[in-house]
């Protein structure tokens, strides 16, 4: 912190200046829910498409929610995780397949 000198009624104040404390923004999960209809092929095509995974990792996370029941897709700030969820939801709904995806604070 730096002391700036501010003069008052003839007289010189030290007056400190905080320097703003910036933090990283929360961070969310995005993540896939397993259902019995959603083939796995078009999860990996989502996973690919709005994840930008590579074929084996979005195979491995594919696999993942299929046998534990849900998988992380990534890790982002509240506003592109809100867009993500948008994204997929919208993608599943027009090709007609009842994939859940949701966000939760990591």
């Amino acid at each position: 912190m730096e002391e700036e000198p501010i003069k008052e009624g003839g007289q010189e104040l030290a007056v400190e200046t905080a320097k703003p404390k910036l933090q990283p923004p929360k961070m969310y999960k995005v993540l896939l829910i397993n259902d019995d209809y959603t083939p796995m092929e078009f999860v990996v095509d989502i996973l690919e498409r709005f994840f930008n995974k590579d074929r084996q990792t979005a195979t491995r996370i594919m696999l993942e929610v299929h046998t534990r029941g849900s998988g992380v897709c990534g890790l982002f700030p509240r506003d592109v995780a809100e867009t993500k969820v948008y994204q997929v939801d919208q993608y599943s709904k027009t090709h007609e397949h009842p994939l859940l995806c949701t966000m939760e604070e990591a």
